[in-house]
C-alpha cells in the first residue's frame, strides 16, 4: 500500500434515514451488493451497519450482520470488512426527570455492543472514542466502556479503527495506547463536520495529524457537502479517505447519488487527478497485516 490511498466505503451508516433518499440499502442482501459494488468502483474497505429489513431502522441483530458478512465473503474474500460497533451509545435525557432515559435512547452494555464482533471476527471493527453532544442526543463512551470494548476486540483478533471526533478522543486513544489497552501506532478515522465535533477544514485536519503517534495509519472524511472537499484534503495531507451514504447522500449539490459505488467513483477520480492511486483489498491487507478470513 506504500504510496498509494486507501479507500473506504460507509455504505447505509446509523443515521441516514430512507426517507432522504431512496438509494439507501436497507436489507442484507442490499447492503451486501452495495459493498461489492463499492469495490469494484475503487474500495477496498468497506464499514458496515445493519438494518431492520422490515422498517429501515438501525438495528444490532447479529444474524443480520452475519448475514451480510456471508454474503460479501462468498463473492469477494479480499475485500476488507469493517463492522461498527457504534449504535448503543446514545443517550436522550427525560423530561421531566433528565436523569431518567427518554425516547430514543439506545445506551447498551459495552460486551453488548461488541458481540457480533467476538462471533463473526471481521478485519476491522470502529471504535468510538467520543463523548460529546449531537442531535439533541448525548453520545456517550466513557474511558471504562471503551477499555471493555477494546479488551474485547482484541482478544477477538479485529483491528480496532479509531474513530476520533475532536481532540479530546485523541487524548483518550494515545493513554489507551500508553497502558497497553490498544496496541499502537493505530488505524485513526476523523470524522469533521458534526455539529460540535470537530470542524471540516484543513486546518482543524493538520492539527489532528500533528497529535498522531508516529507510524500511526489514518484516514479522514467529512460530512454532507464536505464529504469530497475533505477527500481531497485528507489526500493532500497524507492520509486515507471515506466516503458513502452514510456520511452524504448527494454526487453534487442538489444530485441524490443512486448507488454507493457512484460516491466511491468521484473519489477516486478526486484521488487520481490530484497524483494518487487507490491501493487493491490485498494491498491493505499486506499493510495492515490482516489475513484473509475464512
Amino acid at each position: 500500500m506504500k504510496g498509494k490511498t486507501l479507500l473506504t466505503c460507509a455504505v447505509t451508516g446509523n443515521l441516514t434515514t430512507p426517507e432522504q433518499t431512496p438509494h439507501l440499502p436497507i436489507t442484507p442482501a442490499q447492503i451486501a451488493s452495495e459493498c461489492l459494488a463499492a469495490a469494484e468502483a475503487g474500495a477496498a474497505v468497506v464499514h458496515i451497519h445493519v438494518r431492520d429489513p422490515a422498517t429501515g431502522r438501525p438495528s444490532m441483530d447479529v444474524e443480520l450482520y452475519r448475514d451480510v458478512v456471508e454474503r460479501i465473503r462468498a463473492e469477494n474474500r479480499a475485500l476488507v470488512i469493517n463492522l461498527t460497533t457504534g449504535p448503543g451509545g446514545r443517550f436522550v435525557p427525560g423530561e421531566p426527570d433528565p436523569r431518567v432515559a427518554g425516547p430514543g435512547t439506545t445506551l447498551l452494555p459495552p460486551l453488548e455492543r461488541v458481540r457480533h464482533i467476538e462471533l463473526l471476527k471481521p478485519d476491522i471493527c470502529s471504535l468510538d472514542l467520543n463523548t460529546m453532544n449531537s442531535g439533541g442526543q448525548v453520545v456517550i463512551n466513557t474511558p471504562k466502556n471503551v477499555r471493555i470494548m477494546a479488551q474485547a476486540m482484541r482478544a477477538a483478533g479485529v483491528l480496532p479503527e479509531l474513530e476520533i471526533f475532536d481532540s479530546g478522543d485523541m487524548h483518550l486513544a494515545l493513554d489507551l495506547i500508553a497502558d497497553g489497552t490498544l496496541q499502537g501506532p493505530g488505524l485513526w478515522t476523523f470524522v469533521l463536520g458534526v455539529k460540535y465535533g470537530f470542524s471540516a477544514g484543513p486546518d482543524t485536519l493538520a492539527y489532528a495529524r500533528g497529535l498522531l503517534p508516529p507510524g500511526a495509519v489514518w484516514s479522514a472524511f467529512g460530512i454532507g457537502r464536505h464529504e469530497f472537499p475533505m477527500v481531497a484534503q485528507s489526500w493532500l495531507l497524507g492520509g486515507h479517505v471515506r466516503v458513502g451514504l452514510e456520511d452524504n447522500i448527494y454526487l453534487e449539490k442538489g444530485v441524490l447519488a443512486k448507488s454507493n459505488a457512484e460516491l466511491v467513483a468521484k473519489a477516486r477520480r478526486i484521488v487520481q487527478d490530484l497524483g494518487g492511486a487507490l491501493a487493491t483489498p490485498e494491498e491493505v491487507r499486506a499493510a495492515l497485516q490482516l489475513p484473509v478470513k475464512a
